[in-house]
């Protein structure tokens, strides 16, 4: 019975995300078979639980419109989720290390005991390493302003600080990503008839405008892909002993989306780009560059073309005289 309770807790936890799965979908996710799952089905309905049966392609099975879940149904896997994500989202929001201090303390005392002993297995301390170059934890306010704007589709108008002086923008918001520990926004500015990937940590929103607009279809039908490919996504040189750049023979999208964090990409010809880094030694800095395969030109500043020429010596000392092909090769 233990079993069965269990399982019929975890199943009503899947309908909880509003999907609509096969049979064979949900006793994959339980790891029981087809026959077990239609029981645990009838179960959960003799239970009052309201799951509609829903015929036809895309069919399946799904929890009712009218169907209250209690307050908290979480299981373990869950449980562990919401733990480390309650623990982490204040290394990327200000403003909030309280608020969820108190939300996961309060999942703690909704949770039955064996969901408890799980969550509270995960106790989570971050570090940052040397390469991670994350921007400040974001205001939530902002998020929540921004947020409700894509939500609602309405134009947000905002100070942005790029490269200079703060400018006021009218946009259309559309998609909030967060890589590399930084915010962005995706949104679509009709004065310049162009998508941006800006920086959240460098925008002021003024007051909503509550005016509407009609969703566009975006980039590579990919925010994260259109974020992560944008070369004037608003990144700064991180300050390093050694900063240096060069010219890349590769577009600025393909340098954009490897370079190291806290490196800059300035777009030059649609096949070259300049890229800017840093790294703590002038030959750890040449190394970087060289991960790219691809040539290099206009190399600044001095130390770094010695240093690309130190590491070409030992390279040629190491590999020894040059072995002629054999025949046939």
């Amino acid at each position: 019975m233990a079993t069965t309770s269990a399982r019929a807790l975890k199943l009503l936890s899947i309908f909880g995300i509003g999907a609509t799965l096969t049979a064979e979908e949900l006793a994959t996710r339980l790891g029981a078979s087809v026959r077990t799952v239609r029981r645990d089905i009838d179960t959960l309905r003799n239970l009052g639980y309201e799951i509609e049966a829903v015929r036809g392609a895309g069919g399946g099975y799904r929890l009712g419109p009218a169907t209250r879940l209690p307050p908290v149904v979480f299981d373990e896997d869950q449980a562990i989720a919401a733990a480390v994500a309650l623990q982490t989202v204040p290394t990327l929001l200000s403003g909030i290390r309280e608020n969820a201090a108190r939300a996961l303390a309060t999942l703690h005392q909704a949770m039955p005991a064996r969901s408890r002993l799980h969550a509270e297995a995960f106790t989570v301390l971050l570090a940052r390493n040397y390469w991670e170059f994350p921007a400040p934890p974001i205001d939530a306010d902002i998020v929540r302003a921004v947020g409700s704007a894509i939500n609602r589709q309405h134009l947000v108008r905002l100070d942005y600080t790029g490269d200079g002086e703060p400018v006021t923008l009218t946009l259309e918001p559309h998609d909030l990503v967060v890589w590399a520990a930084r915010w962005y926004l995706v949104a679509f500015d009709p004065d310049a008839d162009r998508w941006r990937a800006m920086r959240m940590d460098r925008i002021r929103p003024h007051t909503p405008t509550h005016t509407t607009f009609d969703r566009r279809d975006l980039p590579h039908d990919d925010p994260a892909t259109f974020v992560m490919t944008a070369p004037d996504r608003g990144d700064a040189a991180a300050a390093w002993p050694c900063r240096g750049s060069a010219v890349l023979a590769l577009p600025a999208s393909t340098v954009a989306r490897f370079a190291p964090g806290g490196s800059t990409v300035e777009y030059r010809t649609e096949t070259t780009c300049r890229l800017t880094l840093g790294a703590w030694s002038w030959p750890g800095l040449a190394g970087l560059l060289l991960t790219f395969d691809a040539d290099l030109t206009d190399i600044e500043p001095a130390e770094l073309r010695q240093a690309l020429h130190s590491l070409r010596t030992r390279i040629s000392k190491g590999l020894g005289p040059a072995t002629p092909p054999r025949p046939g090769w």
